[in-house]
C-alpha cells in the first residue's frame, strides 16, 4: 500500500466518522421533543397566567414553579398523570423537567435565575421543514491537538445570552492552548457533559459571515494525563439559538473571540439565511 492509498484511506475514514457525527447530531435537533418544536418562550413571575400551547395556569414564587390544570387537562410528570395543582418546586439553574401533554412536551426550566415554559410541539413548522444544517466539508487539518491549563480554582465566569438582558454564569475550570497555522490561540472551557470532558463557546473570523454570528459550540474529550485535548473544528456545531428566537443559548466569553478565520465546522443554518 502506497503512502498516498493510505493518507486517502485515513482521510475517507475522518470523513465517514464526521458524517456518522453530524447526521446524529442533527437527529437529536430534530427529534419530536426538541429544540426545533418548541413554540413559544414563556418568563414566569407571581401571576398566574396561561401561555398558548399549554395547558393550565402557570406561576412561581418562594416555594417555585407552580401549574393549576384546569377541567380535563391533565399532564405526565415522570410518566404519572397530575390533574389539579402541581407543584414543581425550586428549579436549579440549568435544570428542569418536561411533562408530556398529548403529543406535546411542556419544558419547565430555570435560564438565568428565571423560570421558563416552554411547549414543544411535533408539528411546529420549523421542525417539520428542517431540512439539514449545512456545514464545511471535514478536513482533518482543523482537528488540532491542543493543551489544557486547568485554573488553580474554577473562575466563575458571566457570559450573556441569545435573550437580551439574560447572563449565564459558568465555572471556568481552565482554558485550551493550541495553534492554529504556527499562530498561538487559546480559549477558556467549561464543564462538558460528562466528568472530565470540556465545553468550549467561540466566535471567529467567519461568524456573521458564513457561520453563524453569535456563536459555535465545541465538545471536547477528558485531558489526558499530560493535558493533551484534541480540539476537532470539524465538529463545531450550532446552538439552538441559530435555529428559535426561543432558545437562551449563552454566548462566548470576550477572549474566546478568535482573530482567525474557522473555515470548519457548521455554517448558519437555512433557517437564518
Amino acid at each position: 500500500m502506497t503512502a498516498q492509498t493510505t493518507t486517502s484511506t485515513v482521510t475517507d475514514r475522518f470523513a465517514e466518522e464526521w458524517r456518522a457525527w453530524h447526521t446524529a447530531h442533527e437527529a437529536h435537533l430534530a427529534d419530536p421533543h426538541g429544540f426545533l418544536a418548541i413554540t413559544g418562550l414563556h418568563w414566569l413571575d407571581e401571576e398566574p397566567r396561561r401561555f398558548p400551547g399549554a395547558p393550565g395556569l402557570w406561576w412561581t414564587g418562594a416555594e417555585g414553579v407552580i401549574v393549576v390544570l384546569g377541567d380535563g387537562e391533565e399532564l405526565l410528570v415522570d410518566g404519572e398523570p397530575v390533574r389539579g395543582e402541581h407543584r414543581f418546586g425550586v428549579l436549579p439553574e440549568r435544570g428542569g423537567v418536561t411533562p408530556l401533554w398529548g403529543d406535546a412536551a411542556i419544558e419547565v426550566a430555570k435560564r438565568g435565575g428565571h423560570d421558563i415554559v416552554r411547549p414543544r410541539h411535533p408539528g411546529h413548522p420549523l421542525r417539520t421543514s428542517f431540512r439539514g444544517t449545512p456545514a464545511f466539508a471535514p478536513d482533518p487539518r482543523w482537528s488540532v491537538t491542543g493543551r489544557y491549563v486547568p485554573f488553580g480554582e474554577p473562575r466563575p465566569t458571566t457570559v450573556g445570552a441569545a435573550v437580551e438582558g439574560l447572563q449565564h454564569v459558568y465555572d471556568a475550570p481552565g482554558r485550551i492552548e493550541f495553534e492554529l497555522d504556527g499562530r498561538p490561540l487559546a480559549l477558556t472551557a467549561f464543564n462538558g457533559k460528562e466528568p472530565g470532558d470540556l465545553l468550549v463557546l467561540f466566535t471567529d473570523a467567519t461568524s456573521g459571515v458564513t457561520t453563524y454570528a453569535a456563536n459555535r459550540a465545541l465538545f471536547v474529550r477528558a485531558p489526558a494525563a499530560d493535558g493533551t485535548v484534541t480540539l476537532d473544528f470539524n465538529r463545531a456545531h450550532n446552538l439552538p439559538c441559530a435555529y428559535t428566537g426561543f432558545a437562551t443559548c449563552p454566548l462566548p466569553p470576550a477572549e474566546n473571540r478568535l482573530p482567525v478565520a474557522v473555515e470548519a465546522g457548521e455554517k448558519i443554518p437555512y433557517e437564518r439565511g
